[in-house]
């Protein structure tokens, strides 16, 4: 009995003591980045993004969507930001023997971009960045028939305006206006290639939201 009762002693001491480091760790962590450390920061998020790209899609998020969340790449870390760049594609489906797009480049765009802010301004543990930009990538043709990878949106993120963001009522459309979100539409409605590091205030074709000019 009194062995019995030392080792479970024993092993609360243990758990307690690595509780008690794990916290020390993370606060470590978490101070290193509030004081800027983009070292630290840049471990951060690529363990967050290597986490999500093995992590099963969460039941509220539609399978396109999760799709580009997981082609999420970290392009830089700044002490008060991140760049990421993520992939995109229409969605099509069988109507009466025919493939129909269902969704554009530009509305998946859309939707993963809401998503990707939302993740990447609050779910990277001890990580508070005040901005986030991404970038959203669709394949484009060229005459010859070759393929070839374009930016066709870019927002930066504020956690600023995150705030003031209505998550759940507004459409992605709308929450990426208020962003600032910048696109370019063609004559039919199609996205267009952009400059991606163009200041926003740019083409009066760009679009900030679903208004163009805006």
């Amino acid at each position: 009995m009194e062995w019995g009762i030392l080792a479970i002693t024993i092993i609360f001491i243990v758990v307690g003591y690595m509780v008690l480091q794990g916290t020390r760790a993370s606060l470590a962590w978490r101070k290193a980045a509030a004081g800027g450390d983009a070292d630290v920061i840049r471990q951060m998020l690529e363990e967050s993004i290597a986490s999500w790209r093995s992590a099963k899609r969460p039941k509220e998020v539609a399978p396109d969507v999760w799709r580009g969340v997981q082609s999420l790449e970290l392009v830089d870390v700044a002490s008060d930001s991140a760049r990421v760049s993520c992939q995109v594609e229409s969605e099509y489906r069988l109507v009466d023997g025919r493939w129909l797009e269902i969704t554009s480049p530009l509305q998946e765009g859309l939707a993963v971009t809401v998503r990707l802010a939302d993740m990447l301004l609050y779910d990277v543990p001890n990580l508070s960045l005040p901005a986030v930009r991404i970038d959203v990538h669709t394949t484009f043709r060229d005459p010859d028939g070759a393929s070839q990878r374009a930016c066709i949106l870019t927002t930066t993120a504020s956690r600023e305006v995150a705030r003031e963001v209505d998550w759940e009522g507004w459409t992605a459309a709308e929450i990426v206006d208020a962003f600032g979100g910048r696109y370019r539409l063609g004559e039919r409605g199609a996205a267009l290639p952009i400059d991606p590091e163009e200041g926003a205030e740019a083409p009066a074709a760009s679009g900030s939201g679903a208004q163009a000019g805006r």
